[in-house]
């Protein structure tokens, strides 16, 4: 069980999507909030709109380095270190979803995928890529508490 589970549970009890768990941990590392955000990681949900497609633990961990390390605004340039952070992400996450035969939820979830998220298995998955992301961070420099500037 990952050391995240006590976060992750209360997400996935109040109806968010696993991209959407990610996106409130990295707000909540800096105690704020932004709906907007949340709402616009909730389009990866189960694979993209519900889609079974790619896991919206992979997209939405890269969204979530995107928001520390990418360009947000005109007077913003992207951390020199944004792609090779998200590519290591990526790296970690296909060998981690390997034993299940791919990225995309339908993989991972097998017979069990119905368009939900199963947090039998999810809830770790996610829970071990809130980590992941969270010594790239680190591994760094960047500290996910503060905001950028």
């Amino acid at each position: 069980m990952s050391q995240y589970m006590l976060d992750i549970l209360p997400l996935a009890a109040r109806g968010y999507c696993c991209s959407q768990m990610l996106g409130l941990l990295a707000l909540q590392a800096q105690g704020v909030e932004n709906p907007g955000l949340v709402r616009a990681l909730g389009g990866l949900c189960h694979g993209m709109g519900q889609c079974g497609r790619t896991c919206g633990v992979l997209t939405g961990g890269a969204c979530v380095l995107g928001y520390h390390l990418g360009k947000g605004a005109d007077h913003e340039t992207a951390s020199d270190k944004a792609d090779l952070a998200i590519s290591e992400f990526v790296d970690w996450f296909t060998e981690r979803t390997a034993p299940y035969g791919g990225t995309a939820c339908a993989d991972i979830l097998g017979e069990c995928f119905d368009a939900k998220p199963d947090m039998s298995r999810c809830a770790d998955l996610i829970g071990e890529a809130w980590g992941r992301i969270l010594t790239i961070l680190n591994d760094i420099g960047v500290d996910p508490s503060e905001a950028r500037e």
